[in-house]
């Protein structure tokens, strides 16, 4: 991870640490009683960088109207000044003496003065770069709330003009500053909320188009309009706030989730220790302006705090909580009054004094609190499905050992997730799952009473722990194959349902029953959608995807579909009350293109969050169902089912095609590559084989030709999805291997008794 959060400190920064290195490596190499070399030379070449940068800062703080550069700068460039100096004093006393001691202290200390020196003082310049950049984001922030009063087509003309130079030197300000970011998570986040800022600008001049379209028509669809509007304005409003946090942030532990607690915890407390000399510096400087890095330290002391609290023993982490809280408290209320011009006041004093003090108590008590978790650990279970159940087994394996609830917390939770998993079942699968989580509940509940009870020991305690231990392997396998299924089911055929509502939206103005149409077509839209989100928001939940970045997107990703969806059904109903109108239009094809291209993401997500096999063997069951659907329906010569069930089997292998070739594109192995590759394009000549079959006999139920060719397109479709698992199956040794269940091939015309006329 880079030591700095620009490129333009590191370049700057990293040369001096350097040469402090090499000081430091010098001064070691001496103990051993050698002579300090001359380093007159080195030092005065770096006596003059250090004047040339104090000189560009006072030039830069004398010309800023920044007035927390004015207020933070000088402290900094005194602080480099004087190490400079302690350095030409250093090398004063090892030319007379190359072996002084206190002239080997001194340039060590003047050495690390200037690297933390010129640190600050360039943190002070950035920080009012970035400022720069928060009060362009704020402006365009302010503006588009105008879009809430424009109610005539010439307001529209002239926010747009108005608006347009402030996004695009917004939009230019952000793009640079991402650029400068050594931070590869920040980078990402800015150019993502910058892309979606950019994204949502036609649809706010659609919206407001539309908006003042139905004003102008009699205020038909006026509602529907005003929605759409305030949704955008929102999501615009909501990408502007991101942009401005993540302009702010200057570290990121990026792998805190991966990470051990132990890990995580000592470098929170390693940042508090880093951050405490500056946010003091702050609280008892009266006249020191709010806003600057002072307060950013403070800030941030609080924010690992908070991190600390999360992942530490009670009572470490209520005490850690309520501390924070006080301190915010606090410290917003010092701000305010520094804002105020009323730093030096009584009551202002007095609180810096308060602040001053319940910090260090929150420093020793966040250093007691992860002492504590070095000697006992931390009783928090993991992310993960695999990890609660890994921890789980371990505590089911040795009880008596105390791991601080970990064992418990993570039984308990995945009884949870098993519970969330499953009211998103129907029918025996839920009811299967619900009552695999009572079981393991109730037996879980049973050892720990009897551990209570000194019993943990006893034959019936171990007789409870075996039972748990295959029960909790039961449920972890009944969560994984439901969370395929949903995957399987929930995006067979993602955007579907978005092209029956908009041929419903744009069907003519004299089709009959255009609006009972629309609303059917908008019902199943709604549940659909919502079946999308709901099974994303599960795989990230219970899932057992290790990758935070993904889970956090497909949270995030499904959020944005769920707040988007009932806005495309309002830009179809304008489009159905105003069916001539391009506005209207517009509005819906911006609305619903933005919506598809966020399912697919939604879709690629949950892909990757999925276990491939899984996915594959769960797409491959419910394909026999619907193969077993399409028989019967051949026996009773039902044309519609036959159509529907062929085209779901169609839309669900597709989609292992698409699954399989990812994992191909993520390979470096060719012959892996080269057998996922064949067995995909195998298995889609197949697909469009079924549907072909599928449609023949739809057109003539009693055509027997057909009958055979669908039967034999569909056996050779499954033993394409056969040859497509075999690459992705990691070998199990023999002896590990348990029997497979034996499949029930599809009954062909002959073997079903089919009677042919």
């Amino acid at each position: 991870m880079p030591s700095f959060h620009t490129k333009t400190i590191e370049q700057i920064l990293d040369p001096v640490a350097q040469q402090v290195s090499v000081l430091v490596v010098l001064h070691e190499a001496s103990e051993d009683g050698s002579a300090m070399p001359d380093l007159s030379g080195q030092i005065s070449a770096v006596n003059a960088a250090v004047q040339n940068l104090v000189k560009v800062g006072r030039d830069t703080t004398n010309s800023s109207k920044d007035a927390v550069l004015k207020q933070d700068m000088p402290p900094a460039l005194v602080k480099v000044e004087a190490a400079s100096n302690g350095l030409l004093e250093a090398s004063v006393m090892l030319r007379d003496d190359p072996y002084s001691m206190p002239g080997r202290k001194t340039l060590i200390d003047g050495a690390r003065g200037i690297l933390g020196g010129t640190a600050q003082l360039l943190l002070v310049f950035d920080q009012a770069e970035v400022r720069k950049i928060l009060r362009r984001c704020q402006g365009v922030l302010d503006y588009i709330c105008v879009a809430e009063v424009i109610e005539v087509m010439g307001d529209l003309v002239t926010f747009v003009k108005n608006l347009t130079p402030g996004m695009t030197g917004m939009a230019n300000m952000v793009s640079a500053r991402a650029k400068e970011l050594t931070f590869q998570v920040h980078r990402e986040l800015l150019e993502k909320h910058l892309d979606s800022v950019k994204n949502t600008v036609p649809l706010l001049v659609s919206a407001i188009k539309i908006t003042v379209t139905t004003i102008s028509q009699g205020g038909q669809g006026l509602a529907e309009a005003k929605e759409n509007r305030n949704y955008v304005i929102r999501k615009m409003s909501y990408d502007i706030r991101e942009i401005m946090r993540v302009l702010q942030l200057t570290t990121y532990d990026e792998d805190d989730w991966a990470m051990d607690d132990l890990t995580v915890l000592k470098k929170a407390q390693d940042n508090i220790t880093n951050q405490m000399a500056r946010a003091t510096e702050w609280l008892t400087d009266p006249n020191a302006a709010p806003g600057g890095i002072g307060e950013s330290a403070l800030r941030q002391i609080l924010a690992d705090a908070k991190k600390v609290a999360d992942r530490v023993n009670e009572p470490y982490a209520g005490r850690i909580k309520q501390a924070v809280e006080d301190l915010t408290e606090l410290t917003d209320k010092l701000a305010d009054l520094r804002a105020n011009g009323q730093g030096n006041t009584p009551e202002a004093l007095q609180l810096s004094h308060a602040i001053n003090a319940k910090l260090n108590a929150l420093q020793k008590l966040v250093d007691d609190a992860v002492q504590d978790a070095v000697k006992n650990g931390t009783g928090k279970p993991a992310n993960t499905l695999t990890g609660k159940m890994d921890q789980a087994q371990a505590w089911l394996a040795n009880p008596s050992v105390n791991d601080k609830g970990v064992g418990k917390k993570a039984i308990e939770g995945l009884v949870a997730e098993g519970r969330r998993v499953a009211q998103n079942l129907s029918g025996p699968e839920k009811r299967e799952l619900e009552q695999l989580c009572n079981d393991v509940d109730s037996l879980y509940r049973q050892l720990d009473a009897l551990i209570r009870k000194g019993q943990g020991n006893s034959p019936e305690a171990q007789a409870i722990r075996q039972q748990l231990a295959k029960k909790l392997q039961q449920l972890q396998q009944k969560i994984e194959k439901a969370l395929a299924n949903q995957v399987v089911d929930s995006f067979m055929d993602p955007t579907g349902p978005l092209a029956q509502l908009d041929r419903a939206a744009k069907s003519p103005a004299d089709a009959p029953n255009r609006q009972q149409t629309y609303e059917s077509k908008a019902h199943i839209f709604l549940k659909h959608s919502k079946q999308m989100t709901d099974t994303a928001h599960a795989v990230a939940e219970a899932g057992s995807c290790p990758d935070k970045k993904i889970v956090g997107e497909l949270n995030a990703t499904a959020n944005e579909v769920a707040e988007m969806t009932p806005q495309v059904v309002n830009a179809g109903k304008i489009l159905l009350m105003l069916p001539e109108n391009a506005a209207a239009t517009e509005n819906f094809d911006i609305l619903s293109g933005q919506y598809r291209s966020k399912v697919e993401i939604l879709t690629g997500l949950v892909d990757e969050a999925t276990d491939p096999l899984e996915f594959i063997k769960a797409s491959e069951e419910s394909i026999k169902k619907d193969s077993e659907g399409v028989a019967n329906a051949i026996r009773q010569k039902n044309p519609q089912n036959i159509i529907v069930g062929g085209g779901n089997i169609a839309r669900k292998a597709n989609r292992i095609v698409t699954v399989a070739n990812k994992e191909a594109d993520n390979s470096e192995d060719p012959e892996f590559v080269n057998n996922v590759q064949d067995a995909t394009r195998q298995l889609g000549k197949s697909t469009t084989d079924t549907v072909v079959a599928a449609k023949a006999i739809s057109m003539n139920p009693a055509d027997g030709t057909a009958q055979n060719n669908w039967f034999k397109s569909n056996g050779q479709l499954l033993k394409d999805i056969e040859r497509v698992k075999r690459p992705l199956i990691v070998i199990i040794p023999r002896e590990q291997q348990t029997p497979p269940p034996v499949d029930t091939p599809i009954a062909s015309p002959e073997q079903a008794n089919y009677e042919q006329v």
